[in-house]
């Protein structure tokens, strides 16, 4: 007997972002296996009774491995449960969701992904500002601020980065952005470049604090605090 898998979006944490299909998929699963920015009053979708089990991964902290969330999910569904896998912001979008579909691809285990609010849109919306602009921001980058070590990954394309008419997000990287800045300005982006640092996105602890690339490289190197955060800059990061 082999159950079913469920990819949830839960988009950055306000329970009022959920699409109904998402709510729909918590409210009928057996098992959910839950990251820890889709906690909190997310869970309470969830039918009582449902296995809620903890996997999400943060930075300096200890998390499961990735190979054991695969694996539990794959021990879940063949007991013929309704999984739900519930991933933060977009599931497609730095989230580990490639490697979980090829451990139930392996196992022979169905699944859909039920996509959600990006943190990066819920970000500006919060900020008030589009992440596009008719003639000036017509491309927007999404990147990731650390690689597999924790570091800032060493084969970023800094000229497409560097490109002061796009709109730029960094993705987990409040830690590494004083060495991206360094590496930014050096590749021609003025220092100057808006840019803001979006912290606990839609939740009630929420914090934006606007500034430059260059001055928000200085705030980041002697601040030390874990909140997750997202870092936007580019022409429209000033609001």
């Amino acid at each position: 007997m082999t159950g079913f898998v469920s990819f949830v979006s839960s988009g950055p944490g306000d329970p009022e972002l959920l699409t109904l299909k998402a709510v729909n998929r918590l409210q009928a699963a057996d098992a959910v296996l839950f990251d820890d920015l889709s906690s909190g009053p997310i869970l309470a979708h969830a039918r009582a009774g449902a296995d809620l089990v903890g996997v999400g991964k943060r930075a300096g902290r200890a998390s499961p491995k990735q190979d054991h969330v695969s694996r539990l999910l794959v021990d879940y569904a063949q007991t013929g449960a309704r999984v739900v896998r519930l991933k933060s912001g977009d599931s497609g979008i730095f989230g580990r969701l490639e490697e979980e579909i090829t451990a139930l691809q392996a196992a022979g285990i169905a699944f859909e992904i039920i996509p959600g609010v990006p943190s990066a849109c819920a970000a500006a919306a919060a900020a008030g500002i589009p992440l596009t602009r008719r003639l000036t921001a017509r491309r927007v980058q999404f990147v990731t601020g650390h690689d597999i070590t924790g570091a800032l990954p060493a084969d970023l394309n800094m000229e497409a980065l560097a490109d002061p008419a796009a709109t730029t997000v960094v993705f987990m990287g409040k830690r590494t952005f004083p060495a991206l800045a360094a590496m930014l300005i050096g590749a021609g982006l003025p220092p100057d470049t808006p840019a803001l640092l979006a912290e606990a996105v839609s939740h009630p602890e929420q914090r934006l604090h606007r500034s430059t690339v260059a001055g928000l490289a200085s705030l980041l190197a002697a601040e030390m605090a874990t909140t997750p955060a997202l870092i936007l800059y580019g022409a429209l990061a000033d609001g």
